[in-house]
């Protein structure tokens, strides 16, 4: 059996596939690659016994994801309704297979501008939200960042054009402010990007048990539902208009004001926890990405919504 670094390296063709999936063995199949994968690689394998996406594991993604974990969330949602099915897990050659969502499209940051999708974007995550589903991860966004720290530092590189040491102290301030125990965490995606909504076409909606699924549950776990959708804004970075507008669809009329107000303050976290994933795939990761640039902008948007804190709500960290 190869292993993760081989499978990333070689070509995936039907031999690769028949020898890592052998249930489908004799079949026609058809491979092509899909865009969207930074940390890892992803292709669809389609054939007469099924369609699926599999998932290579990047470089040292070990460093940040439980694959245990996200399989385990994977399922969970999966029984909700919000994610595909989980087809086969072979964390010893570094794989996961699951079933591949067609007559679909991929959701990009415009579409984050039209109204008439936000109940789709919005029901999925409030789904998630509202499950009760109790998954075996915590994400607590300062405990994250200060692992993700730890992890940069002991790759043993410097960037002293960032202020690291202050920022963890600014998010430490931050979470103080917000003061939300673990035991009022919920089931959370945490990486609500458009890559990862999954818009059925409307002709096909009737062979679906939703409109819209949401994919890749790497970093899934328990955390303040508020961050999910901080976490999504600063991938979107849609205008406040847009922003409010979603938000009055999430809450459906309830408690508005709040649920703005803790999506704003944390808004930095997810910045910042992007911001040192980055960095740390400049240094491991093997794919082709800018990582340095991405982790910068993120690093600066933290900085202006640092700043839109204190002008917009009174809380200078």
């Amino acid at each position: 059996m190869k292993k993760t670094k081989n499978l990333l390296e070689i070509d995936f063709d039907e031999h690769v596939f028949n020898e890592i999936f052998p249930k489908w063995q004799g079949c026609d199949l058809e491979i092509t690659q899909l865009s969207g994968g930074i940390t890892n690689k992803l292709y669809r394998v389609k054939s007469e016994k099924g369609d699926v996406t599999v998932r290579i594991y990047g470089d040292k993604t070990e460093l940040f994801i439980n694959r245990d974990f996200e399989v385990q969330a994977l399922e969970e949602m999966h029984k909700i309704g919000v994610s595909s099915k989980l087809v086969s897990y072979m964390p010893e050659i570094g794989v996961t297979i699951v079933e591949f969502i067609g007559d679909s499209i991929v959701l990009n940051f415009d579409h984050f501008l039209d109204k008439s999708l936000y109940p789709k974007i919005v029901n999925p995550i409030r789904k998630i939200h509202n499950s009760g589903v109790t998954l075996k991860k915590i994400f607590n966004p300062i405990v994250e960042v200060r692992k993700m720290v730890s992890v940069l530092e002991g790759l043993n590189v410097k960037y002293p054009e960032f202020d690291i040491k202050g920022t963890v102290k600014r998010l430490e301030k931050l979470t103080d402010v917000i003061n939300i125990p673990e035991a009022d965490f919920t089931a959370c995606h945490n990486d609500l990007l458009a890559d990862n909504f999954i818009l059925i076409k409307e002709d096909f909606e009737h062979k679906y048990d939703a409109p819209m699924y949401i994919i890749d549950w790497e970093y899934a776990g328990m955390a303040p539902k508020y961050y999910d959708i901080a976490d999504m804004f600063q991938e979107a970075l849609v205008p406040r208009e847009a922003e409010k507008q979603i938000v009055t669809e999430y809450c459906e009329g309830v408690k508005f004001d709040k649920t703005l107000y803790y999506i704003d303050l944390f808004k930095p976290f997810p910045d910042i926890y992007w911001f040192l994933w980055s960095l740390i795939q400049l240094n491991v990761s093997t794919i082709e990405f800018d990582f340095y640039s991405y982790g910068k902008t993120k690093y600066e948007n933290a900085y202006q919504n640092i700043k839109f804190l204190s002008s917009e709500y009174g809380v200078s960290i």
